[in-house]
């Protein structure tokens, strides 16, 4: 590679970059593609997660335990907009990463950060949820509190594993086509592949068994309650699971369609360090990965009749009118995994004390 290209030290403890002077990786028209698609990207993702966060702050009675880790979420996932999509946007435009290796370094820690967050939220998400939907005999109850602690853990756990690069664990610097900087997953040494070993262990397959687990369980109880309601003639009932169900699967497609390639690459370079991955190809994951704060907000905005009529009510600046109850149009009702027509009979009683607003 010669000078005017960003290099990696293959050899030494931390990668030496020297940032491009024109764009010779990709055409100039690529380049260009991209900043475009990555400047509609932190458009819309800015709006939906301000939206989110707007509509809780301003409207408290929908602040629900819950609803408290998603607010978690549209923080990580707005930042993640901010400190790579509109930067992504701009040095795309410019065809190279003109910024200086600060800003590089910065770009690397932040998304990392904070995509880290987003993932572990979801996870987390998907934990309560679980505990929710299959573990009422145990009279779990999430509270605002157990919600914070929870949202403290992740932020923590995950400002760990950004910050060990600043100290010489792995390192950040330019990747694929070279306008946007991550993890060094090129560089080669043992110290470098300890990290991203354990990064990839804990970081991505962690929390993709966790939500798989969890979301199949939630799915195999919520069959069953419609499986038990049918038989009693509650046909709405039926309906408003199967929305909720759509609702699961619509929240894991969605995240395997941003993380999943991501994850793929990173376990091909820790397990095949040898192997030569073309600069786009080495990008579009890491792109893909992006376009997550765009899904998150839209899926439980369509999902929650309360969510969206209070949306509606804050982008109308107080003109909309709720036309009925600002009640949920979507619930996840607490049920045994173990569940039988006639436990669901004898509990019928008090089903709805146990819904929960699915965001």
């Amino acid at each position: 590679m010669d000078s005017s290209h960003t290099t990696l030290g293959a050899n030494s403890e931390f990668p030496k970059m020297e940032m491009t002077a024109s764009p010779t990786i990709f055409p100039r028209v690529g380049y260009s593609i991209l900043s475009f698609l990555m400047f509609i990207n932190t458009i819309v993702s800015v709006f939906n997660n301000t939206l989110v966060i707007a509509v809780m702050a301003k409207t408290p009675s929908i602040l629900s335990p819950m609803n408290a880790i998603i607010l978690g979420l549209a923080v990580s996932d707005l930042m993640i907009a901010i400190c790579g999509s509109l930067i992504v946007t701009i040095t795309n435009y410019h065809g190279y990463f003109f910024l200086g290796d600060g800003v590089c370094i910065f770009q690397g820690f932040a998304v990392n950060y904070f995509g880290l967050v987003s993932l572990c939220t979801l996870a987390l998400l998907a934990y309560e949820r679980y505990n929710v939907v299959c573990k009422p005999q145990a009279g779990f109850k999430l509270t605002m509190q157990h919600s914070r602690l929870g949202l403290l853990f992740v932020w923590v756990f995950c400002l760990f594993w950004a910050v060990a690069p600043l100290l010489g664990w792995s390192s950040y610097g330019p990747e694929g086509v070279q306008t946007s900087c991550s993890l060094g997953w090129e560089e080669r040494s043992w110290s470098n592949y300890s990290y991203l070993i354990l990064y990839t262990l804990l970081c991505f397959i962690g929390p993709v068994i966790v939500i798989i687990y969890c979301y199949t369980k939630v799915l195999n109880s919520m069959s069953k309650l419609n499986r038990s309601v049918e038989l009693q003639g509650g046909r709405s009932r039926i309906e408003e699971n199967e929305r909720a169900i759509r609702m699961v699967l619509s929240m894991i497609t969605a995240f395997f369609i941003c993380w999943l390639p991501y994850t793929i690459l990173s376990v091909v370079v820790v397990v095949v360090p040898d192997i030569h991955i073309p600069p786009l190809v080495a990008t579009m994951p890491m792109y893909f990965a992006k376009t997550s704060p765009i899904y998150n907000p839209m899926i439980y905005i369509l999902s929650n009749k309360q969510f969206r009529e209070a949306a509606l009510e804050v982008l109308s600046c107080g003109r909309y009118i709720p036309l009925g109850p600002a009640t949920s149009s979507l619930a996840m009702t607490s049920v045994n995994c173990r569940n039988t027509p006639e436990h669901h009979n004898r509990n019928s009683s008090k089903s709805t004390l146990n819904r929960v607003l699915p965001v």
